[in-house]
């Protein structure tokens, strides 16, 4: 407990009401959706004189029944119940952005290890100068607050308020202490769900990927094995019954159809491979420098950005950590930034790396590296089909296997994150690599 005269000990152990413990054992269980739950939580605080409103924030769940409910931000939830009589309000315009929601840094760093019962405003320290603003502002005199988060998720908040001052009575203190826990509770079951069914989904994608892939490769090595094959047999068959003339003439007409077929071949086998060494298991998941491991491929890439006039740029912030295979992240980047450059317009061109944090699905924390050019750009129908397995857009004269995206999104979401990319005819693509940020472990 923090020594705060503003401060209510809130770390003491005590009986709860019969209705707060039916209420938290029917949550718990999840006999009752989250959004109902919210609603019964405010009827039971509301039903203590000292509380004039309840709110409810949720970060990483969507209610089943947005009736009532305000989105801010694109990701937050947030509702409020007010006593019957009470005009106040503390839920920000509906044109205003998230900015216009109450902040109080000082109290919210507290709330977020334990529950916080403000008892009077007027005793907050110096250092929570913007907390006591925006009390007054909104005439809060007290509150209880707390976060819904579990050891590496955070799912929102509850708060109690009120316009008078003095000690919160320990009953209702107790109360939130307990239905907190069960609603935290909740959403952590509910989280594991979902994160269940994303992985069952995801290894029924990927199965059905892998069939699909091992068909496509089949069929690709078939094609050129049989050219160079047929090919070949014609050679052997002049040099047996023709004359040398014979043998020259068969070499200059099929030597380069059996040589590009060699090509093939072998463009197919290095996809095949480096898609092997980036999903073997020699290396652990540890911390991955982004800025590294866009170093890296960028100075394998030199030689071939070089010849094909290419300039290569990136920007990338030296504190963005990935969690994940260090070779298996540096493949993909190298199949991405590869495309990049075989793809460029005829005098050349540009291709940006860059890389941002993001909250992905659950709230996750992740990251994404962002591989840009200015080449021809794909149609809206090209795209929709170019991470299907030996898929081409390019010249012939371009080389590759059209393996190189396919691969890619196989890794990545092995990795736990996704390829993904956006295109304009005429103008460039970006594609993008989508990874789990790396989080240090909090002792």
């Amino acid at each position: 407990m923090i020594d705060q005269p503003a401060l209510q000990d809130t770390m003491v152990d005590g009986p709860v009401s019969s209705g707060a413990a039916r209420l938290a054992a029917s949550i718990a269980t999840g006999n009752t959706p989250l959004d109902a739950a919210s609603a019964l939580m405010a009827e039971h605080f509301l039903a203590e004189p000292r509380v004039e409103i309840v709110t409810v924030v949720f970060t990483s769940f969507v209610p089943t029944d947005q009736a009532g409910w305000t989105q801010l931000g694109g990701r937050a939830w947030v509702r409020e119940w007010t006593r019957h009589g009470s005009t106040r309000s503390l839920l920000p315009a509906p044109d205003a952005g998230p900015e216009a929601a109450l902040t109080m840094p000082w109290v919210s760093g507290i709330a977020r290890t334990q529950v916080v019962a403000l008892t009077d405003r007027d005793l907050l320290p110096p250092e929570a100068a913007q907390d006591l603003e925006e009390l007054a502002r909104t005439e809060v005199r007290s509150l209880v607050t707390s976060t819904l988060s579990s050891p590496g998720a955070m799912f929102g908040s509850l708060s109690l308020v009120s316009a008078d001052s003095g000690h919160w009575p320990e009953q209702v203190l107790q109360d939130f202490k307990l239905l907190n826990a069960a609603i935290t509770a909740r959403l952590t079951l509910e989280q594991s769900r979902r994160s269940l069914a994303e992985a069952l989904e995801a290894g029924a994608e990927a199965q059905l990927a892998a069939q699909q892939l091992f068909g496509a490769v089949g069929h690709e090595l078939r094609t050129p094995l049989s050219a160079i094959l047929g090919y070949t047999e014609g050679l052997l068959d002049d040099a047996e019954h023709g004359t040398a003339d014979d043998v020259t003439t068969g070499m200059k007409r099929d030597g380069p159809v059996i040589v590009r077929s060699c090509e093939r071949l072998l463009s197919i086998v290095d996809n095949l491979l480096g898609a092997g060494r980036a999903m073997s298991a020699d290396d652990q998941r540890q911390e991955v420098s982004v800025a590294d491991a866009v170093a890296d491929v960028m100075h394998w890439h030199r030689t071939p950005a070089r010849t094909a006039g290419v300039d290569m740029q990136a920007h990338v912030d030296p504190r963005l950590a990935a969690w994940g295979h260090p070779s298996a992240i540096r493949q993909v980047l190298a199949n991405l930034l590869g495309n990049a450059i075989a793809h460029h317009r005829p005098t050349g061109g540009t291709v940006h790396l860059t890389a941002e944090a993001l909250v992905g699905e659950s709230a996750k924390p992740m990251l994404r590296i962002i591989v840009r050019d200015d080449g021809p750009g794909l149609t809206p129908e090209q795209l929709a089909h170019v991470f299907e397995p030996f898929v081409r857009f390019a010249a012939p004269t371009t080389q590759g296997s059209g393996l190189g995206l396919s691969l890619s999104r196989t890794i990545a979401e092995r990795e736990g994150g996704a390829v993904r990319g956006e295109s304009t005819p005429g103008t460039g693509s970006s594609f993008w690599l989508e990874l789990p940020a790396f989080r240090p472990r909090q002792d």
